[in-house]
Protein backbone atom coordinates (compact mmCIF):
# COMPACT_ATOMS: atom_id res chain seq x y z
CA UNK A 1 0.00 0.00 0.00
CA UNK A 2 1.42 3.40 -0.91
CA UNK A 3 1.98 5.93 1.95
CA UNK A 4 -0.17 8.15 -0.24
CA UNK A 5 -2.84 6.07 0.45
CA UNK A 6 -2.83 6.27 4.05
CA UNK A 7 -1.92 9.81 4.17
CA UNK A 8 -4.62 10.48 2.31
CA UNK A 9 -7.28 8.69 4.42
CA UNK A 10 -5.90 10.10 7.66
CA UNK A 11 -6.60 13.76 5.54
CA UNK A 12 -10.45 12.53 5.20
CA UNK A 13 -10.82 11.48 8.92
CA UNK A 14 -9.22 14.88 10.32
CA UNK A 15 -11.25 16.74 7.30
CA UNK A 16 -14.68 15.50 8.50
CA UNK A 17 -13.66 15.91 12.29
CA UNK A 18 -12.84 19.53 11.59
CA UNK A 19 -15.45 20.32 9.46
CA UNK A 20 -18.10 18.66 11.96
CA UNK A 21 -16.59 20.92 14.88
CA UNK A 22 -16.92 24.31 12.94
CA UNK A 23 -20.75 23.28 11.80
CA UNK A 24 -21.77 22.65 15.53
CA UNK A 25 -19.18 25.97 16.70
CA UNK A 26 -20.68 27.87 14.27
CA UNK A 27 -17.28 28.39 12.29
CA UNK A 28 -17.83 28.59 8.96
CA UNK A 29 -13.70 28.90 7.97
CA UNK A 30 -13.45 26.00 10.40
CA UNK A 31 -16.18 24.02 8.44
CA UNK A 32 -14.90 25.19 5.02
CA UNK A 33 -11.20 24.37 6.40
CA UNK A 34 -12.37 20.79 7.03
CA UNK A 35 -14.43 19.96 3.65
CA UNK A 36 -11.49 20.93 1.89
CA UNK A 37 -8.96 18.69 3.83
CA UNK A 38 -11.52 16.24 3.16
CA UNK A 39 -10.94 16.67 -0.63
CA UNK A 40 -7.35 16.74 -0.63
CA UNK A 41 -7.35 13.78 1.41
CA UNK A 42 -9.44 11.77 -1.37
CA UNK A 43 -7.36 13.35 -4.15
CA UNK A 44 -4.49 11.92 -2.31
CA UNK A 45 -5.85 8.39 -1.95
CA UNK A 46 -6.58 7.93 -5.15
CA UNK A 47 -2.92 9.16 -6.44
CA UNK A 48 -1.76 6.14 -3.99
CA UNK A 49 -4.41 3.79 -5.39
CA UNK A 50 -3.06 4.72 -9.19
CA UNK A 51 0.66 4.46 -7.81
CA UNK A 52 -0.51 0.72 -6.31
CA UNK A 53 -1.88 0.01 -9.44
CA UNK A 54 0.79 0.82 -11.66
CA UNK A 55 3.24 -0.71 -9.49
CA UNK A 56 0.99 -4.27 -9.13
CA UNK A 57 1.01 -4.33 -13.22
Amino acid sequence: MDKDRVLGSAKVVKGKIKAAVGKAIGDTKLEAEGQAETVEGKVQNAVGGVKDTIRDA
